[in-house]
């Protein structure tokens, strides 16, 4: 059985009911100058329990799809995000 692809992101977004947006930051080093460039990526994740809330570190799995923009779902909460 093939191993599912897993992603370690920051939840920006978690408005829609059971769904919750992803941040993943990303870094290359650019062929022609070499410098650390920053790449951002954002999916959306299905969160059954509604967990997950802003500033969050997640890990997310790839799944079957769920939606028309949904690919993923929430595995757990690695960190929760400090309220001030």
């Amino acid at each position: 059985m093939k191993k599912k692809n897993q992603i370690i992101g920051k939840v920006i977004s978690d408005k829609n009911d059971k769904t919750i947006t992803v941040v993943v930051e990303t870094y290359r080093k650019d062929s022609l100058y070499g410098k650390r460039v920053k790449y951002t990526k954002k999916y959306t994740a299905h969160d059954e329990a509604n967990v997950a809330k802003v500033g969050d570190k997640v890990l997310l799995e790839e799944t079957r799809p769920l939606s028309k923009m949904k690919r993923f779902r929430l595995v757990k909460v690695l960190e929760k995000a400090v309220i001030l």
